[in-house]
C-alpha cells in the first residue's frame, strides 16, 4: 500500500513537472490514468477511466484569468480510488470534480506563499545574474511538485477506506445517476471547448466529422487522420513556405459564435 501510494504520488508529481518541460500535456487524465492503472494492476480500467475523465475535463483549460480545477490531482486520485475500490468509470466521474476543486483551493494557498521567492529573481535581474532567475523558476516549480506529491500520497494512503465508506453510504440510485452523468458530461466538455474555438470557418469541418463518424461509420482515429490531412493541405505545410489560410484582415472580420 505504501509503495503504491508513493508511485501514484510520483505520477501526480510528473503531472506537475510537465509544465517545466514545455507543457507536453502529459498531465492529462488520458495519459496519467493508464499509469495509475499500471501501478494498481488494472491497466484496462485505468485506460477507460482516463479516457472518460479526459472528456470530462476537456474544457478545463486556463483562459485569461480563469483558473480551471486541478485536472492533474482530480484525475489521478479519482482513478486511483475507483480502481482500488473495485469501482469503475461511474465512481471516478463522481469523485473527479470535487477532488479537483478541493485541490485547486489548496493550490491557491500554496500560490499565495511561493511568490516570496520572487525576490531572489528580482535581485538576480538587478545584478544581471540570470542563474538566480532560473533558480527561482525551478524553486517555485519544486514547491508545486512536492506539494502535489504529498497531497496525492497522503490522500491515497489514508483516504481509500473512507472513500469506500462514503460510496457504500451513497444510495444506489445516486450512483446510477452518476452513471448517466458520465455519459452527459463529456458532451459538456466538448461544448465548453467549442465555445472557445468554434467560428464560422470551423463549423463545416465540425459537421464533416459528425457525418463521417455517424453515417460513414469511420472510427474516431480515422476521422482524426482525415482532419490532419485537411490541416496539412489547408495550411500548406508541405509547401516550401507554409502560408496561413487567410490573412489577418479576414480573421479579424470572422465573428465567433
Amino acid at each position: 500500500m505504501v509503495v503504491q501510494a508513493i508511485l501514484i504520488g510520483l505520477i501526480a508529481a510528473w503531472g506537475s513537472l510537465d509544465y517545466a518541460f514545455g507543457t507536453l500535456y502529459t498531465f492529462r487524465p488520458i495519459v496519467l490514468g493508464p499509469l495509475v492503472g499500471l501501478v494498481l494492476g488494472d491497466v484496462k480500467t485505468g485506460v477507460e477511466i482516463g479516457a472518460s475523465l479526459e472528456l470530462l475535463f476537456m474544457g478545463a483549460i486556463s483562459v485569461g484569468a480563469y483558473i480551471p480545477p486541478d485536472v492533474n490531482i482530480g484525475g489521478v486520485l479519482a482513478t486511483a480510488f475507483a480502481i482500488s475500490m473495485g469501482k469503475g468509470v461511474d465512481a471516478a466521474v463522481a469523485l473527479a470534480m470535487p477532488i479537483a476543486v478541493i485541490s485547486l483551493g489548496i493550490g491557491n494557498l500554496v500560490s499565495a506563499i511561493t511568490p516570496v521567492c520572487l525576490k531572489i529573481a528580482d535581485d538576480g535581474a538587478a545584478a544581471g545574474n540570470d542563474k538566480k532567475i532560473m533558480f527561482t523558476q525551478w524553486l517555485m516549480g519544486a514547491f508545486a511538485t512536492i506539494y502535489k506529491f504529498l497531497l496525492v500520497f497522503g490522500a491515497f494512503y489514508v483516504g481509500a477506506d473512507k472513500v469506500q465508506a462514503l460510496l457504500d453510504f451513497i444510495p444506489q440510485f445516486v450512483l446510477d445517476g452518476m452513471g448517466v452523468a458520465a455519459g452527459i458530461l463529456p458532451a459538456m466538455g466538448f461544448a465548453m471547448l467549442m465555445r472557445m474555438i468554434i467560428n464560422k470557418k470551423l463549423i463545416p469541418f465540425f459537421f464533416l466529422g459528425f457525418v463521417l463518424a455517424s453515417y460513414a461509420n469511420i472510427p474516431v482515429l480515422g476521422v482524426a487522420i482525415i482532419a490532419v490531412i485537411i490541416a496539412v493541405e489547408k495550411f500548406g505545410f508541405l509547401e516550401d513556405r507554409p502560408v496561413m489560410a487567410g490573412n489577418a484582415e479576414e480573421v479579424s472580420d470572422d465573428d465567433d459564435f
